[in-house]
């Protein structure tokens, strides 16, 4: 199924993909900046995503490097958000989704050649 992420684990993750490789203080100082964690908590939830064989750090200056792409990621919570709220069902999914709100006319097309794409 993949490794099970928690949202504060994801936003470690999140700093690995957008940037590449790098050090452990770097991702530190990203966090601190965007959601203000001290360096402590951000070591603490790279050594759990390194634990869950999420992220692999070589030395020297503890470099971390992201052991599974965001897309697998996303699928893996996709799937789940899917089974946990509509039994599993990708239509029940997207009838919510574009009952929500107006869509506009480009929005719409949009759907229709990703489900045309599909067939």
């Amino acid at each position: 199924m993949g490794v099970k992420l928690f949202d504060s684990e994801l936003k470690v993750m999140d700093v690995l993909w957008r940037e590449g490789d790098t050090t452990a203080k770097h991702i530190s100082d990203v966090l601190n900046a965007e959601v203000g964690w001290n360096m402590n908590t951000t070591y603490t939830l790279i050594k759990r995503c390194i634990k869950k064989g999420a992220i692999e750090r070589s030395e020297p200056h503890f470099m971390c490097h992201a052991l599974i792409p965001k897309e697998q990621v996303q699928e893996t919570e996709t799937n789940e958000l899917i089974d946990k709220i509509y039994d599993g069902s990708i239509d029940k999914l997207f009838a919510a989704l574009i009952s929500r709100k107006k869509l506009s006319v480009e929005q719409i097309q949009k759907l229709k050649q990703i489900v045309e794409d599909l067939g």
